[in-house]
């Protein structure tokens, strides 16, 4: 049997890097692409791009904003896709009126510290929202490969993928179509997209699994790999036993 293809998708203002640990577990096992957003500006064009890459059948992971991107991949090109893993991530559009107002001008806020001072200063304000389990902030090695991360991008891509989080297509009337293997796993102290939001896509979505990791934040994937590696692999089981 050919290796499962597995495309990783990345969230606002990550690279490959966030994605690294599962790398390294899966290379082995499936045939694995990591999704490059580049300067596209909204959530279709990132995934048409992801499409037009990936081979017949595939299986796709997004982490936060990525998470997105997989349910507009879904919704392109749903008979194609084996399996979905959908990790710190949302589903409804912007909000309308004054909420939706507060994330525009929060966003558009951090664009313009970021083209003031860099992207680095972005992300070590994101870190104190925090963006991780709190005592992982004294963790040096891992707020720095953060931060790294972070500060390699560019404040033009910055601005791109905020315009695309802005326009965010609302993808709740697809999840209840949604028919193969589904993995939701959430930080249980994820502060950005909470598990109580997961608890209710994993009620929306037939025959998902719903994994809460603990003493783990919205950085999941970096932060707690093990436990992520380990619900990934109990998923891409089940994928790989129902395309056999």
């Amino acid at each position: 049997m050919s290796k499962q293809t597995l495309v990783f998708i990345p969230g606002l203002m990550c690279d490959e890097a966030v994605w690294a640990p599962q790398v390294a577990a899966f290379e082995g096992r499936a045939s694995l692409q990591v999704a490059d957003h580049g300067l596209k500006d909204s959530l279709v064009a990132m995934a048409e791009a992801i499409i037009a890459r990936a081979p017949p059948k595939f299986a796709v992971a997004g982490h936060s904003m990525g998470g997105r991107v997989a349910l507009e991949v879904v919704r392109r090109a749903g008979a194609r896709v084996t399996g979905l893993a959908l990790l710190d991530t949302g589903a409804t559009p912007k909000a309308a009126g004054e909420a939706g107002e507060r994330e525009q001008s929060g966003r558009y806020e951090l664009l313009a510290l970021a083209r003031r001072e860099g992207m680095r200063a972005v992300g070590e304000r994101w870190l104190r929202i925090p963006m991780v389990y709190a005592p992982r902030l004294q963790d040096g090695p891992l707020i720095e490969a953060i931060v790294a991360m972070f500060e390699r991008q560019s404040a033009d891509r910055f601005e791109a993928q905020i315009k695309a989080l802005l326009s965010r297509p609302d993808a709740r009337p697809l999840l209840a179509l949604i028919s193969c293997p589904t993995l939701l796993l959430c930080g249980a102290d994820d502060a950005w997209a909470p598990l109580a939001q997961h608890r209710v896509l994993a009620q929306m979505i037939p025959h998902s699994k719903l994994v809460s990791v603990p003493e783990c934040g919205h950085m999941s994937t970096m932060e707690r790999p093990q436990a992520v590696n380990a619900a990934l692999s109990d998923w891409l089981d089940q994928v790989e036993r129902r395309v056999a």
